[in-house]
């Protein structure tokens, strides 16, 4: 037997799938079909639309198709399956048995900017469930769309998931998110989240089943990790401690997978709980510095703070306070700030959504007062995440909002938040990846105009500008900064040979200047050049690590 899964992508407040994340869901279901010795085929939704391979499943004996979005972001690597094109793919689809699953059964699929809650999906079986506990019911004659996983069956079939990745059109640039815990550790939930809707309370994976998968996925070829299916990587084995953190714990995943996946490249994490690390200080400040011990530079804890307003906290149930915050944002600094290659090992990420109930316009003017006294202490933040919320069904914030109209004017929003964008951010890229910082390893996803555009592999990793035409893998060196990306220029590189484009993007060096100093090339040595650049920029050029070349 044969079968297709079509990979829509899902995003969830713990579990990212978009590429270049291959998600751990699609991989338990590819995985489950290998173990019931059906051969697996997968393609992702990006492709499908490239190569126009709508009708490509009817050669198939089962079609599975998986995706969803839960949390609203903006995407460059791909882009989600939209219902439309569920609705497509299954219409065309006459041969094989059809089997939709993921997040987009239960609606969440974005539409227009609102949540699709009513609409028809034609298929065989909506898998409300986890796909891989329904392939096992329906291998067993009994088929189950509700059928739940455990650890147990997520632990058989994960190491067999690998067989996805060679397909997967970014392969081997690819990262693999992987599954430490489902739900959240927190006593009372948050009003908006979904992550408790979906999976419950915390449940924490068994290590040594993590890192067989781990090093099923190395010996395929993978080189990146993130242990990003956790609502808070901190509280990982805390259901096994009474609530309390496990630092053992911690450092048997992190020291283990070293071990099992060697010359890895990327190993990052995700969510962490800024609350959750205050109240239990010492121990957490062992976990950060065993993750800072065994990660690779450009890791972020990403901090849902939600908002700075303690009226809004309290209303939305977000455990913690303003001071906390800050509290957890100046431990991680302290202890994960250390460079290595001149990038930061690990440090904090804020998350905050706009729009909550009890919110006013003072609760924007808190934000960006706290974000503004972060900056001014001198801590960093890689990354500042703002969303509108988005209230699914389900949620106590939805039941709250059914009747209720929004106070804040959606124009106040975009005010403050452009306010942070233009006076903040982009103080704080300088301060995270100053000029003269070299970026190993970008990968080149797409060009606008004269520009290429790409990222490391990595969690959020920065969006690199580089002028001209480029494609590929390439290190670079920044130059100069945007509100939320960087130029730079490929490293090395040489005054002797660069391109108009690259030496107009160095700052103090405009158009006319670049025309003079192609116009006066070769240059001999620094004195030369000095005839013709300011001193100034001369220096700025040599603190780049940009070199004369040889002529």
């Amino acid at each position: 037997m044969r079968a297709l899964i079509v990979d829509g992508y899902i995003d969830e407040p713990a579990a990212f799938g978009v590429p270049p994340y291959v998600s751990p869901y699609i991989r338990y279901l590819a995985g489950a079909l290998v173990v019931h010795d059906v051969e697996v085929d997968y393609v992702t939704i990006d492709r499908m639309r490239k190569e126009s391979l709508w009708e490509i499943a009817n050669e198939y004996d089962f079609l599975f198709v998986f995706g969803g979005i839960t949390v609203p972001g903006r995407y460059k690597g791909g882009t989600p399956l939209t219902l439309s094109e569920l609705q497509r793919i299954l219409s065309i689809t006459r041969r094989p048995t059809k089997i939709v699953g993921g997040p987009i059964v239960g609606g969440y699929s974005l539409r227009g900017g609102s949540v699709a809650r009513r609409f028809d999906i034609q298929a065989d079986y909506l898998v409300s469930g986890d796909m891989e506990a329904f392939v096992v019911s329906y291998f067993r004659g009994v088929p189950d769309p509700e059928a739940k996983s455990d650890y147990e069956l997520i632990d058989a079939v994960a190491p067999y998931g690998a067989v996805v990745l060679e397909k997967h059109p970014n392969f081997p640039h690819v990262i693999c998110e992987i599954e430490v815990s489902r739900g959240c550790e927190r006593r009372t939930f948050c009003s908006f989240c979904t992550e408790p809707l979906l999976h419950g309370r915390l449940k924490s994976r068994d290590v040594q089943a993590i890192l067989k998968e781990i090093e099923s996925l190395y010996r395929a070829g993978c080189r990146a990790f993130r242990f990003g299916r956790a609502a808070n990587i901190l509280a990982f084995g805390s259901d096994r401690n009474g609530g309390k953190p496990s630092p053992e714990i911690l450092e048997e995943l992190y020291s283990g997978t070293r071990e099992v996946a060697p010359h890895l490249e990327v190993l990052h994490t995700d969510n962490a709980n800024p609350s959750y690390l205050v109240t239990y200080e010492k121990e957490c400040r062992k976990i950060v510095e065993t993750i800072v011990r065994y990660n690779t530079p450009g890791d972020v804890f990403s901090f849902g703070v939600e908002s700075f307003d303690e009226n809004v906290l309290k209303k939305n149930n977000v455990q913690g306070s303003p001071e906390e915050f800050l509290k957890a944002i100046a431990v991680v600094n302290e202890i994960g700030g250390v460079r290595v290659d001149g990038i930061p090992k690990l440090l904090p990420g804020v998350n905050l959504i706009f729009g909550l109930p009890g919110e006013t316009e003072e609760t924007l003017k808190k934000n960006y007062s706290y974000l503004k006294r972060i900056l001014d202490e001198g801590y960093l933040l890689r990354r500042i995440n703002i969303r509108k919320l988005l209230a699914y069904p389900g949620t106590p914030v939805y039941e709250y909002l059914k009747n209720k109209k929004h106070r804040i004017k959606s124009h106040l929003h975009e005010q403050w938040k452009r306010k942070i964008r233009e006076e903040i951010d982009r103080e704080m890229l300088k301060r995270v990846f100053p000029a003269g910082t070299v970026l190993k390893k970008v990968i080149v996803d797409y060009r606008e105009g004269k520009t290429s555009f790409g990222r490391q592999l990595g969690s959020y990793p920065i969006l690199v500008g580089i002028p001209g035409n480029h494609s590929g893998v390439l290190d670079v060196v920044v130059v100069s900064h945007g509100e939320r990306s960087v130029t730079a220029l490929p490293y090395p590189s040489f005054i002797n040979s660069m391109s108009l484009e690259e030496l107009t993007a160095i700052p103090g060096i405009g158009s006319a200047l670049a025309r003079k100093i192609i116009l006066n090339r070769p240059f001999r040595s620094w004195e030369d050049l000095k005839k013709v650049v300011p001193a100034e920029t001369v220096n700025f050029l040599r603190k780049l690590g940009i070199s004369l070349q040889q002529v």
